[in-house]
């Protein structure tokens, strides 16, 4: 079995998936738009270039997201994180920075009873992240 995060945006996919690809060194293996696709009668001429489908590979991991019109869409992601773990701090604590910028701190990156360092962090895109780390270098 394997268990893939997907996420859902409102209109921003594309820029999201873009930082992410930067931010964590992975790869987009597709990103396909509403336009020139079965759903692009489902959805409103100023979403013809949103996301329909994303997919990303990060390590050995796969991330997967797509736009949904307002009207669609819950609104702001809530009730999860997405779990980063990682085995050093150094690359823990230059994720976690990355994702802060223009978003919101709600655990500083620090040692914790579990964890050398550990942080939580709502990304620029709305995305809540946790990022947990073993080791100090």
């Amino acid at each position: 079995m394997e268990l893939n995060t997907y996420l859902i945006f409102n209109g921003n996919c594309e820029a999201a998936f873009k930082f992410y690809e930067k931010c964590f060194g992975g790869k987009i293996n597709a990103m396909l738009k509403n336009a020139g696709s079965p759903a692009a009668e489902h959805v409103p001429a100023d979403w013809q270039d949103k996301i329909l489908h994303a997919h990303m590979n990060i390590g050995d991991s796969v991330l997967m997201a797509s736009d949904a019109p307002p009207e669609r869409s819950a609104g702001r992601p809530q009730g999860f994180s997405v779990n980063i773990s990682l085995k050093y701090a150094a690359e823990g604590e230059r994720i976690f920075n990355a994702l802060s910028e223009g978003g919101k701190v709600n655990m500083p990156f620090q040692q914790t009873f579990w964890a050398y360092r550990f942080g939580m962090v709502v990304d620029q895109f709305g995305t809540p992240w946790m990022i947990n780390c073993e080791q100090p270098w």
